[in-house]
Parts: C-alpha cells; sequence; structure tokens
C-alpha cells in the first residue's frame, strides 16, 4: 500500500482523497465526507465485496458508516441488485410460498420465535420458504436452531422442492445462497451489533417470494421497508412493537403495515395479556434457546412463549389470506400447534434435510 506523506507540496495543493486503497479507500472517504452513494456505486462496491477485493478492515469500516448514519434508498437498492445478481438459482414459485423473517439486531435476544412460527404455519397446511442465517445479535438465529436439531443447509433445488412439498416448508441459508453474505459473516459476528445486513437479510431471497410477513425494529424501518415492498409489488405485512421488537411480542403495543393499509394493537385487542421481557428470553446459550423452540413444538412451553409463536403465525396467515379474520387466523395457528401437525411437519423437515 502506497504511503501517504505530509509534505510541503501537500499542505500548498492538498489532495482532498489521499491514495490509499484504490478504489475502495475513495469510497470511503466520500462516506465519511457524508455523501451518499448512488445506485450504480452502492452495486459495484457489493459486488467487489462479493469478489473479496476488501479486506476485513475495509468492510469493518464501510459498514460502521451506516452504524452512524442511515441507509438510503438509492444504496439499499443498489445492495440488493447486487446480492440478486450473484445468488444461486432457486425456483418454487409453484409452491407459491411465505417467507417470515425478522431483520434481527432488535438487541431483545428473544427465542427463535418466528422459525417457530414458520413450522406452525405448516402444520396449518402452508407453505413456507424461509431465508436466514446466524445470530449476529441474539443467542440463536434460523440457523442455529435448525442446525442444532440436525439440519443440513442446501441450495439443491430436489432437496428443497422435497422439503417444501412433504414438510410445508423450505430453508435456505444466506451464505450459502449469497458469497456476499458469508464474506461479512466474521465481521458482522465481531462487530456484535446491528448493521445494513440486518436490513438487507429480507430483501435477498433467491426465491423472490411473493409473500412477506417481516419484523422490523423500529418504526423509520418499517416505513423504508414499506415504500420498498410496495414498488416491489408483492404481498406483505410488516410488525414492530413498540418497545424494540423485531415481531409481534405481545410486550407493548405493536404496529402492522400491510398492503391495506396500517394497523395499531394491544395485547388485549388480540385476545392476549401482555408479556414481559423476561417471558421471551433466549437463554445464554444455543442449547437454551433450542429447549424453548422444540418445547413450543411440543406443547411443553410457557403459555407466554406459545403466545408469541401464535400470534406472529397468525398475522402470516393473514398476509395469504387477508380475508380472514385475525381471530381465525389464530385459531389456525394455536390448532397447528395443539394437535401436534406443527411438531409433525418440523420433524419431517429434519427428516429430509438431515439423512
Amino acid at each position: 500500500m502506497q504511503e501517504y506523506k505530509l509534505n510541503k507540496d501537500n499542505l500548498e495543493n492538498p489532495v482532498k482523497t489521499p491514495p490509499l486503497g484504490g478504489w475502495g479507500a475513495s469510497i470511503l472517504y466520500k462516506l465519511f465526507e457524508h455523501q451518499s452513494l448512488t445506485r450504480s456505486e452502492a452495486t459495484e462496491v457489493m459486488t467487489n465485496i462479493a469478489a473479496g477485493k476488501y479486506n476485513e478492515a475495509q468492510i469493518a469500516a464501510f459498514i460502521s458508516v451506516y452504524i452512524m448514519r442511515s441507509i438510503e434508498l438509492d444504496e439499499i437498492i443498489g445492495f440488493r441488485d447486487a446480492l440478486l445478481n450473484m445468488a444461486i438459482k432457486a425456483d418454487l414459485s409453484e409452491f407459491n410460498p411465505i417467507d417470515i423473517v425478522g431483520t434481527g439486531g432488535d438487541g431483545k435476544n428473544t427465542f427463535n420465535i418466528s422459525t417457530c412460527a414458520c413450522f406452525t404455519l405448516a402444520g396449518a397446511g402452508y407453505k413456507v420458504a424461509k431465508h436466514g442465517n446466524y445470530g449476529a445479535t441474539s443467542v440463536s438465529g434460523a440457523s442455529n436452531v435448525l442446525e442444532y436439531f440436525g439440519a443440513k443447509f442446501t441450495t439443491d433445488a430436489d432437496i428443497l422442492k422435497k422439503s417444501i412439498d412433504q414438510s410445508g416448508f423450505a430453508y435456505l441459508h444466506a451464505p450459502q445462497c449469497n458469497p456476499a453474505m458469508k464474506n461479512v459473516a466474521g465481521v458482522r459476528k465481531n462487530l456484535g451489533v446491528r448493521t445494513f445486513f440486518n436490513v438487507l437479510g429480507p430483501l435477498i431471497s433467491p426465491l423472490r417470494p411473493n409473500y412477506q410477513c417481516l419484523g422490523v425494529y423500529d418504526l423509520k424501518m418499517m416505513r423504508l421497508y414499506n415504500y420498498i415492498y410496495q414498488n416491489l409489488g408483492i404481498h406483505y405485512s410488516i410488525v414492530h412493537t413498540l418497545d424494540g421488537y423485531d415481531e409481534i411480542s405481545l410486550t407493548d403495543t405493536c404496529k402492522v403495515t400491510n398492503n391495506r393499509g396500517e394497523y395499531i394493537y394491544e395485547p388485549e385487542d388480540l385476545g392476549f395479556t401482555k408479556l414481559t421481557h423476561e417471558e421471551l428470553w433466549g437463554g445464554e446459550t444455543p442449547a437454551d434457546a433450542a429447549g424453548i423452540f422444540i418445547n413450543v413444538l411440543d406443547n411443553n412451553s410457557t403459555e407466554a412463549q406459545r403466545n408469541a409463536v401464535i400470534i406472529n403465525a397468525a398475522f402470516a396467515i393473514q398476509t395469504l389470506c387477508p380475508e380472514k379474520t385475525i381471530a381465525d387466523c389464530i385459531s389456525e395457528a394455536e390448532t397447528s400447534l395443539r394437535s401436534g401437525k406443527a411438531k409433525k411437519a418440523f420433524k419431517k423437515f429434519i427428516e429430509i434435510t438431515a439423512p
């Protein structure tokens, strides 16, 4: 790397961008000067990350910019363009599945509520294709809990189709689907805070699902995704609990935004009592979170844990079937769990993916 020395010529003819690290450094200097990237620049930088053109220090600096300021719409669309262009090719459109996902990064360390809700939907007869990852700011992400029970991640089209056809659920592990996600995994884990990759995650499933139920950690994110989804033309629900959860936690007032409008609910409006933060805690280890996860499917969990899964599954069902009342959707979700059909879907998924 060329050394940049301060000398008389520098002082008399200052160089705004020192020649450190080529194009990658010029992007960093632009961002450090509080400028935004164009859509094409964002696409190029993400493509270069995937190609391994930046070292970990540069990637960490790049990510840190967006911890200190909000990401712009052109930037996120540019990043998304690059990641989808590089993603594996996968097609489950014949099943028209829904993706149930959270941005993560809410810092609440809940158990795997959305993943458990996926199997609740599968047990109720719906098709779910989840795009997920290891936990970056929590003990257990979707990949952690599924891997804990022996699932082997794959991009094999035949296995994915068999999985969703027979169990109602297919899983796409993000680092396998996109090389850029894999290249930043270590940096994200070491930073230990939410980054713009939490924002991108729900937008880069290679399946490009027509239905998505998304949990976000604040109202600003809700507005951003609402605008993006409207432009993508998909069927969606975005959920947020006002005390900071990226799901319907039943710990406070929640807001739901979908194709039909915006709605505010208190836990009591939905037929549930208000929960405490402690009741949704995911534990200290992945094993702790996995224990809660399987207890919910086995009907051995606390009422609070079961109710959190039911209500999130219910809003996912309503995303697929907007003509149904939320009360009917809650009933379907509860029946799936109590009848053991959700557990049966989970066991079949593990059987198929962990031969």
